[in-house]
């Protein structure tokens, strides 16, 4: 399979809105005179030191001893003089260029890069242009919103709450309107625009265009009516929503497609983009509950060494994060398998990755499906009751393992994503039964008071 490639610029810091201009230029040009200066009385000196002890005590003496002597004298000076005019010359070329390399970036205005805590870079926004992203007012997006008002509040996240609006042109779109006092929020911000602008694939959530004035940072996202799978799966804590949960058939093609977009990640970009956050919430479904990976604000590039990993600061949700991750900090693409695997559980056991207030030793959800995962008269007692009557034990018990190699202690023992893709698509085979629009009453359009009017200013 011939896989594009996609060169994530990582050797450029640059700012999107405020960037303090130093004018190098000057600096140059005074450190070039400076070494002008140093290298024209460098060789001044040299020659009155030649001409003091060597040529002015040979003055009037003719004898062929003091010829010799003056010969060799000549010869230091015209070497020494030669040396120094040599390295004149190169100093000043070097100045030259250095001053050069200045006004390009004095001339250049670059955004500033997405950088966490290692220094990890993303092309700059001077591509968004080219890859058809809008850039928003914040007036615009105010009113898409109805003033970002409460009833079209479909999600709150760590940096900010995500609004369902509608734009002039009629389109439905999610708005996420970053928190203001939060750094890392910023910092999520300008990852998501940098990366998101050069993504493209039908299973990531795929963005629309953003807004960026004063403290004011939103994105602009395509609306995923069905709103989240982890709503789809079991009650959320002070939900009033009510969403039907997923028949067997369903869960399966969103596995596939939330594992093709982590492939995606992995195998089709260099060097890898590590989601880092991958999680049944940031899995967004459409009208027609076909999936996409979303939320990539913690998004990391890794290392495009065979085995090798990234060092970094813990990040992530509690429940998905892969224990040699959380343990030394070192994050790879197989640290993403391992919160993909716990999703899969979620998928077939409709729990949530961590209650501490079910029974002991049922309270983390890989610690207790683990072992019953590879146990065929064990394996149905983790099943969701909500699917009975609707698998057969041959799915099962394949779903079952591909999730069991996922979230394997050791990282070396899990698969990669292109192998999990292979292995699920011959469990999607058939289509997707017609799922009735408007199931969730919390995110389809139809139900939206703001989907059939234009929103008040």
């Amino acid at each position: 399979m011939t896989r594009s490639h996609l060169v994530l610029s990582t050797s450029q810091s640059t700012s999107i809105v405020h960037q303090t201009k130093y004018n190098l230029s000057s600096i140059f040009k005074k450190e070039q005179q400076y070494y002008h200066l140093f290298n024209f009385s460098l060789w001044v000196s040299s020659l009155l030191l030649v001409h003091q002890h060597f040529l002015a005590p040979m003055e009037g003496q003719n004898d062929e001893y003091h010829k010799k002597e003056r010969a060799i004298a000549v010869t230091i000076l015209v070497f020494a003089s030669l040396s120094i005019a040599s390295l004149f010359v190169a100093v000043s070329y070097y100045c030259y260029i250095r001053n050069k390399a200045a006004k390009r970036f004095k001339n250049r205005t670059y955004t500033e890069s997405a950088c966490d805590d290692k220094g990890n870079n993303f092309a700059n926004l001077k591509v968004i242009a080219e890859k058809g992203l809008q850039v928003f007012t914040f007036k615009q997006l105010h009113s898409a919103t109805g003033g970002f008002g409460k009833s079209n509040v479909i999600g709150h996240g760590a940096f900010g709450s995500v609004y369902r609006g509608v734009l002039q042109d009629g389109r439905k779109v999610a708005i996420k309107l970053m928190d203001q006092a939060g750094k890392q929020g910023e910092e999520e911000f300008k990852v998501e625009v940098e990366l998101l602008c050069l993504l493209r694939s039908p299973y990531l959530l795929s963005l629309i265009g953003y807004c960026s004035e004063s403290s004011h940072k939103l994105l602009v996202y395509e609306f995923m009516a069905n709103g989240g799978l982890q709503e789809h799966l079991y009650p959320i804590k002070g939900s009033s929503n009510f969403c039907p949960k997923l028949d067997w058939k369903t869960r399966l093609r969103i596995a596939l497609e939330a594992a093709k977009g982590l492939e995606y990640l992995h195998e089709h970009v260099n060097p890898p983009v590590i989601h880092r956050d991958l999680k049944s919430s940031n899995i967004l479904l459409d009208k027609n509950f076909h999936a996409k990976v979303s939320d990539f604000g913690l998004a990391k590039l890794g290392s495009d060494k065979a085995g090798g990993h990234v060092s970094t600061r813990v990040l992530g949700t509690q429940g998905y994060v892969a224990p040699e991750y959380a343990l030394t900090g070192h994050l790879t693409t197989k640290s993403d398998v391992y919160s993909y695997g716990v999703v899969l559980l979620e998928l077939l056991t409709g729990r949530v990755p961590v209650d501490m207030k079910r029974s002991p030793g049922e309270g983390v959800l890989v610690s207790w499906a683990l072992p019953r995962l590879t146990d065929r008269e064990k394996v149905v007692e983790i099943m969701d009751t909500a699917l009975e009557g609707q698998y057969s034990m041959k799915e099962v018990i394949q779903v079952a393992a591909i999730a069991a190699m996922c979230v394997q202690p050791e990282a070396d023992y899990r698969p990669l994503m292109a192998d999990v893709v292979q292995s699920l698509v011959p469990l999607v085979k058939q289509p997707r039964p017609a799922v009735k629009a408007g199931s969730c009453s919390s995110f389809h359009a139809t139900q939206s008071p703001i989907a059939t009017q234009s929103p008040k200013a």
